[in-house]
């Protein structure tokens, strides 16, 4: 049986706990997987590529949508279709 902090993550899965655009992230972060201890590390530790996406982005839907205080279906609405 594997302890809880060994299991892995898809980049993608990571990428949205994080609210970070997968596409903007570094390729090494895109081609890995990320166990739980890495991805507490990264919350916890944020490297500077994962600060600058959070400050300046792209930013993906869900994360506009709550900033602007919207729907993402009104995003939609509005023709904002793009991270």
């Amino acid at each position: 049986m594997t302890s809880a902090n060994s299991q892995s993550m898809k980049p993608a899965t990571v990428a949205k706990k994080l609210g970070i655009y997968l596409p903007a992230t570094p390729q090494e972060f895109q081609d890995s997987e990320i166990t739980r201890a890495d991805f507490a590390e990264l919350q916890a530790n944020a490297p500077e590529w994962l600060a600058e996406l959070r400050r300046t982005g792209p930013h993906p839907r869900p994360v506009v949508a709550q900033k602007l205080n919207v729907s993402i279906s009104g995003l939609a609405r509005g023709g904002i279709t793009e991270p």
